[in-house]
């Protein structure tokens, strides 16, 4: 190479760098939003988009990311995937293209474990363009398992953390002698029912699993028959890691099967999924979660009212703590890297804790270091009537809400690792 140009390089390498600290551009920091927005599960996709919407909006009210040379507001860019792991990478490839540093995906395993890869091999390959990615939902505990990386950060609970919480509230469960395991045939749903298995023998052995069932992702549109097959084993508890249309198909299967067992659900508490079962659902329909509406301190409440003041239709309300941290960590980490540049908010982003002022007061929650899992408390709450003791507040205008069961604080969540990270 000539010397001037290698001189020339050298320069404009440190002038790039030198800006991103600086942040002296005024322009805006692009957050790219990788999800199905239309297809099977464009409902999920659009409910997460109104939480980061949210979420980014708070932020730039009170004058956006602080950096050395200026505040730059963030810009929430949405790409469609279409629920297909290949549109995720043209969208990926696409939002790199655009120079995008923070891209944010979750719901599918096999889309985030799609992405990681790709990222994998993209920040290796160019330097000068490293990405991170910030994950909601995708909860497949090989990401921060086996699968881990330096640029993935998971912001929701993983399966196990998830199941370890439901599973303790099978297990003081008396009623139940007959367990019935169904999901979605994939690595995440897979995963559900193979660690569902374990956990119950471990913790109550005396429960019969009566089913073990597994059926395509989003292309099963009539439950029916699943439904008859879970009332005919005579189960009175299901266990499953169903989401969006998937679940709220076969609750709604259930209910006209006239099924009585207990649903322990990882998504349960929302997407149509309260009005689909109605009063057959009292009592009976459990999910867990980072938070819920009706948690009952004056700071929750108030985050809620702030959601439903900007987001009012009942269809709407689809809220979750996990993914304002993850918008308002990511403002943070910018701010004490003093940069956006990816390696530095990486760096800054490992052990640091939710500080934020809407959040802080009633979620707390730490990124551990050692595999980018989030960690945070979890909630396993039951279905029922609104107005009912502890649910002053109903899930999607269906006049049903979830009330506490048990709560399990940060540090209880914890589950060991096995990641060894590769580190930039």
């Amino acid at each position: 190479m000539h010397k001037s140009t290698r001189l020339a390089g050298i320069v404009l390498a440190l002038a790039t760098a030198a800006a991103g600290a600086r942040g002296d551009d005024g322009q805006p920091i692009r957050v790219a939003l990788i999800e199905g927005l239309s297809g099977s599960f464009a409902n999920a996709g659009e409910a997460v988009s109104r939480n980061l919407t949210l979420a980014v909006e708070r932020i730039n009210s009170r004058g956006g990311v602080r950096l050395p040379g200026g505040s730059r507001p963030l810009e929430l860019v949405r790409y469609d995937s279409k629920g297909n792991n290949e549109e995720a990478l043209a969208m990926l490839r696409s939002a790199i293209d655009h120079r995008t540093t923070f891209v944010m995906q979750g719901n599918s395993s096999s889309t985030a474990a799609v992405l990681v890869d790709a990222l994998n091999k993209h920040n290796q390959r160019e330097p000068g363009r490293r990405v991170l990615f910030l994950n909601y939902s995708a909860v497949d505990p090989a990401l921060t398992n086996e699968k881990c990386s330096f640029w993935h950060f998971r912001f929701d609970a993983h399966a196990d953390m998830r199941l370890a919480a439901l599973t303790d509230v099978l297990r003081d469960d008396a009623q139940v002698k007959k367990l019935y395991l169904i999901g979605q045939d994939y690595s995440f749903g897979q995963h559900v029912l193979r660690q569902g298995r374990a956990m119950v023998a471990a913790k109550r052995p005396d429960i019969d699993i009566v089913g073990d069932e597994l059926h395509p992702l989003g292309r099963i549109k009539d439950f029916a028959p699943y439904a008859a097959k879970i009332k005919a084993s005579g189960a009175q508890a299901v266990l499953t890691g169903n989401w969006g249309n998937d679940l709220t198909l076969l609750i709604k299967a259930a209910r006209d099967a006239g099924v009585e067992a207990r649903f322990y659900t990882f998504y349960g508490n929302a997407l149509g999924v309260p009005a689909a079962i109605g009063d057959a659902g009292v009592g009976r329909v459990i999910a867990v979660a980072e938070w819920h509406p009706n948690v009952g301190t004056r700071a929750s409440d108030q985050f809620y009212a702030a959601f439903r003041e900007r987001f009012p239709k009942p269809q709407d309300d689809y809220v979750h703590a996990r993914m304002h941290a993850m918008v308002e960590m990511l403002a943070a980490a910018i701010e004490k890297a003093r940069s956006t540049d990816a390696v530095a908010v990486a760096k800054a982003l490992e052990g640091l804790r939710l500080e934020a002022p809407a959040l802080s007061a009633f979620h707390q929650g730490v990124m551990r270091a050692a595999d980018h899992q989030f960690i945070q408390p979890l909630y396993v709450s039951g279905m029922q009537r609104a107005g009912d003791a502890g649910v002053r507040f109903d899930n999607e205008g269906s006049g049903y809400g979830f009330r506490t069961l048990r709560y399990v604080e940060p540090k209880a969540t914890e589950q060991p690792s096995t990641c060894r990270m590769e580190r930039p």
